[in-house]
């Protein structure tokens, strides 16, 4: 590729920079000279593309985050329902001082468009509201709930795109041989099969029957939880060098995280390979192979780098999905998680915590979405220049 400011190939001498400087009205020397016009950080910003990419999509995921705000707390009230039935025994929903002390605590009796922009206000300060079924900060709630599910997809995440991303690989390389059909058998069925009833069938088979699993939850009983520092289990217990807890929390962890990467890996096996399979019959790559350059650096330099931006982009909405998906498995395996905290709010009509948890996920989506655009001009230098 020709640098961006190649210089003009005229006369040469004074010639050249009169024509360089008439053909500047146009093309790559209109933009040569706004970026030698403009001071300090607007030049920085005309000669690296890529930051200019940043900053529109970060002013744009504030926007999409008001947004967000916006639509959870519409979808929100329009729920059918009483939070104060829903909340209140029989015998106190009967009494109407009992239950307009109720809707004045939690701002229930003002107009919807006071209760959003009160809303806004009190998030400004870091303030998601109060929750109705712990009656503690639903800030609080969710840093706890949080980092359980975040570790739980995590983990899900991690193996999902080594063993995906392997096998779809091998498939592609084997193409319609007997390794290629086996592994595609494995992924529609990983693909097919439902999560739910995965995690039961692999609850009953790995820890009632066979004894293999640990029983649910995060950690043995009577077993303390290691000193917060992250929320990770795994994480803080390496940190503070509590390795029976580190042990107990990867052997809590692995069965939930493995039924949550059967789905992921059959959807990553299928996108690899049909990503390496369209690159495989690229020209660059017969040129290559032409060129007699051995078979690893073809796959690993010239393949799998154009091969990965699609994959990065279904890696990316499965993570989503698994940080805002996991309720029936977290519900099975009793992981206290993002998950479970949501269905309970759901069913007890805690607004405060269901706008909390649908803020949440989408501020989730927002970042990943964020982050596989900068991975795309990591991996591909073309998306850089664009």
């Amino acid at each position: 590729m020709s640098p961006r400011w190649a210089p003009s190939k005229g006369t040469g001498g004074k010639g050249a920079g009169v024509e360089g400087r008439e053909g500047a009205g146009s093309g790559d020397g209109d933009r040569l000279l706004t970026a030698r016009l403009l001071p300090g950080r607007r030049r920085l910003l005309a000669r690296h593309p890529l930051a200019r990419f940043l900053l529109r999509r970060t002013a744009t995921a504030i926007l999409l985050a008001l947004g967000v705000t916006l639509v959870t707390f519409i979808l929100t009230n329009l729920v059918p329902g009483d939070p104060a039935a829903a909340n209140l025994g029989q015998r106190a929903i009967g009494d109407p001082a009992i239950v307009a002390q109720f809707r004045h605590h939690y701002g229930l009796d003002k107009p919807l468009p006071v209760q959003y922009v009160t809303y806004l206000g009190n998030l400004l300060h870091g303030d998601l509201g109060e929750s109705q079924q712990s009656h503690q900060s639903v800030l609080t709630d969710l840093s706890t709930a949080v980092p359980a599910t975040l570790e739980l997809a995590g983990a899900a995440i991690v193996v999902s795109l080594i063993v995906g991303v392997a096998f779809g690989v091998v498939a592609a390389l084997r193409r319609d041989r007997l390794t290629d059909q086996l592994l595609r058998v494995i992924s529609l069925l990983g693909v097919s099969v439902p999560t739910f009833w995965l995690a039961l069938l692999a609850f009953y088979i790995f820890f009632y029957r066979l004894g293999w699993a640990p029983g649910s939850g995060r950690l043995d009983p009577g077993m303390t939880a290691p000193p917060h520092v992250t929320g990770l289990y795994t994480v803080d217990a390496a940190l503070a060098g509590q390795w029976p807890v580190f042990w107990s929390a990867v052997g809590h962890l692995a069965l939930p995280a493995l039924v949550l990467t059967a789905y992921t890996v059959g959807l990553l096996t299928r996108f690899t390979r049909s990503a390496v399979l369209e690159v495989l019959n690229q020209d660059y790559v017969r040129a290559a192979r032409a060129k007699g350059l051995p078979a690893r650096t073809v796959l690993f330099q010239y393949v799998l780098r154009a091969a990965l931006v699609p994959v990065i982009t279904v890696a990316g909405l499965a993570f989503g999905a698994l940080l805002s998906g996991t309720v029936l498995v977290e519900s099975i395996f009793a992981w206290p998680g993002l998950g479970a905290y949501a269905y309970r709010s759901a069913t007890t009509l805690d607004l405060p915590a269901v706008m909390g948890v649908g803020l949440v996920v989408g501020l989730v989506y927002l970042t990943v979405n964020l982050a596989v655009d900068v991975l795309y001009g990591v991996i591909d230098p073309r998306v850089r220049v664009q």
